[in-house]
């Protein structure tokens, strides 16, 4: 019978013999090991111990024989003189392999020649019994993090990658972070709630996985590619607060952030208003930066999708530094100079201390600027001298006091480089947002070390697609619209604001969510705002509608990114680093080679 573990236990040791029969029977951990490859100090000296691993490496000098064993813990070193040790153990030992696994008993005894390097460095074991529990053949790549295996062979062996430190510290980060955020949320009276992997399939957002049925032939599931209509019913069913880290699939194109299957934090809150929400998982965060990091986050401040578009370009900005967009339109047209007077708008960014830039890394940075990926068709720059003039690459069409018109604007200082592109609004705030994270890297002030998270709310609510000229959902089709603008609906759709937010952290937009719809009417009016017949409406979200009959509250929530979460926790670009088994950039498990054919036999079932 297995007992509670108690919250007296001593944590010395993982193989506590005091402390392991509170919550496992006695029996059933000692027969391979007694300790971890990473617990053994100089406190343990004189004792006899068991432990079990793999093979890191061994070296051969004769008469000194070192085995580097490794676990999931860390690294002992055994240490076999030869000339004293037993024939069979010396034999044994020789025979030995990387990644061999074995089982090693003997005696800790202080290490003559000390490692700084390893938990284990102050001790080595002298063995007095070695047993092989299983061959290895030559792995394909070096298990070690400086390794030799590319992306691909290391995700087609993931099984062996894990073996290697950094990337099991990987995944102890996402366990500590699922750990603390279940702590967070609990403390809280959220309840985690399972929703359903099979479900209906609905024509917003991404593409659906979708999963042939056998015993309704001809008709299919969809996985989910978030529980968002369950939690609303769970908010209609009175679970006033609920939570789930749950799997996410999306068939869409894929890149470093974004996978096939991926996970969110997903939750959902009734009786609440945005501030309600906002309040209660920046709390979350602030949470799991103190216990994971150890950092104490600021007040998150809060700025709008249209202040973020006007002064950064972007609506997820990297606000660790400066470089607001300054609009110059106003006093760079009608100069003569073609470039900004036919454009609509004329930007420009200050680099702090940017003067020093030599005409050549200008024209790389030009060049850069229109790769067809950004699409800029030129850059004018203008330096701040040390003296307090401007040298500018329009000199001919602007004067001295112009150019210093353009630092009063901008808010240039001497020593300053100020960038300027010009051209039609949406595509010149683009441009100048990739400009300014690209300054932002050559400069060094996107400090990997540094968190700067931010609110960015009162997106709008609806975004219309030019091609077929019908309106979409910016979030999807439950959000509410904010309740000034709901008259609107019928004037003027373009401009009514969603009751949304999005939490953005180093230029990473690391969740969003919304206020929901939770009158039926209102619910009705947003279906035919996006072209939905009653019909259609009835036959994807009628089991919606009717709930919202029986009284549905005020309700509202959001999901984080879980696998963003981690990789931004450990300092990586892509999220595959922090998934235990990922998918390649074509969306395939080249560890089992998924997705893969099927039998005819089994198609034939599915009436495929």
């Amino acid at each position: 019978m297995f007992g509670m573990f108690e919250s007296n236990h001593c944590h010395k040791t993982l193989f506590c013999r005091r402390c392991l029969p509170v919550y496992l029977p006695l029996n059933t951990i000692f027969m391979y090991r007694t300790h971890t490859c990473g617990e053994l100090r100089k406190t343990n000296i004189g004792e006899t111990v068991t432990l079990s691993g793999w093979v890191q490496g061994v070296r051969d000098k004769g008469s000194l024989l070192w085995i580097d064993l490794r676990d999931r813990y860390g690294i002992t070193q055994i240490t076999i003189e030869t000339e004293n040790a037993a024939k069979e153990i010396v034999k044994t030992a020789r025979e030995l392999g990387r990644e061999y696994v074995i089982s090693v008993k003997g005696s800790v005894i202080e290490r003559y020649s000390k490692s700084d390097k390893i938990s284990t460095g102050d001790i080595e074991i002298v063995p007095s019994d070695i047993k092989i529990l299983n061959a290895a053949i030559v792995p394909p790549f070096t298990i070690e993090d400086d390794t030799d295996g590319g992306d691909e062979i290391r995700m087609k062996y993931r099984y062996l990658d894990i073996r290697r430190e950094v990337v099991r510290n990987n995944l102890k980060l996402r366990h500590s972070l699922s750990r603390e955020t279940r702590k967070y949320l609990d403390a809280h009276q959220f309840i985690e709630i399972e929703t359903p992997v099979l479900i209906k399939s609905t024509p917003e957002g991404a593409r659906d996985f979708v999963v042939p049925s056998r015993m309704n032939q001809g008709q299919f599931y969809a996985l989910p590619q978030s529980p968002q209509t369950f939690k609303q019913l769970l908010m209609v069913s009175g679970i006033d607060r609920y939570y789930q880290i749950v799997k996410c699939f999306r068939d869409e194109d894929l890149r470093a952030d974004r996978q096939p299957e991926f996970t969110q934090i997903d939750c959902e809150m009734s009786f609440v208003d945005q501030d309600d929400i906002l309040i209660m998982f920046e709390g979350l965060v602030k949470h799991l930066f103190k216990e994971i990091k150890g950092i104490e986050i600021d007040p998150l401040p809060r700025m709008s999708y249209d202040d973020a578009m006007r002064l950064y370009g972007n609506d997820k900005p990297d606000i660790r530094f400066g470089m607001q967009f300054a609009d110059l339109t106003a006093i760079t047209q009608n100069k003569g100079f073609n470039v900004f007077d036919q454009a609509e708008v004329v930007l420009a960014i200050v680099a702090p201390g940017a003067n020093h830039f030599t005409r050549k890394q200008l024209d790389e940075l030009t060049d850069w600027i229109k790769r067809p990926q950004i699409g800029a068709k030129g850059m004018i720059y203008c330096r701040c001298n040390d003296d307090g003039t401007f040298k500018s690459s329009a000199d001919k069409f602007f004067n001295e006091n112009e150019l210093k018109r353009w630092g009063e604007i901008t808010g240039a200082k001497a020593g300053d480089l100020i960038l300027v592109l010009s051209g039609e609004l949406k595509n010149t705030r683009k441009q100048m947002s990739e400009l300014r994270i690209e300054m932002g890297r050559q400069l060094g002030l996107r400090d990997p070390k540094v968190f700067a998270p931010l609110w960015v709310t009162d997106f709008p609510l609806l975004e219309l697609d030019e091609d077929t000229n019908r309106w979409h959902a910016m979030h999807h089709p439950f959000t509410s619209p904010k309740p000034e603008d709901i008259a609107m609906m019928k004037t003027n759709p373009g401009a009514i604001r969603a009751n949304a937010y999005d939490m953005v952290i180093n230029g990473i937009e690391v969740g969003g969510g919304s206020i929901r719809i939770h009158h039926k009417n209102l619910q009705q009016k947003m279906f035919k705002l996006l072209n939905f017949t009653d019909e259609e409406a009835k036959a994807q979200f009628g089991f919606l509608m009717n709930a919202f009959e029986y009284g549905a509250p005020p309700h509202g929530g959001l999901a984080f990114g879980f696998d963003r979460l981690c990789s931004l926790f450990g300092g990586s670009d892509s999220i595959r680093d922090f998934i235990a088994f990922p998918k390649n950039n074509m969306g395939r498990d080249v560890m089992i080679d998924a997705p893969s054919l099927i039998s005819l036999e089994q198609k034939k079932e599915l009436g495929l």
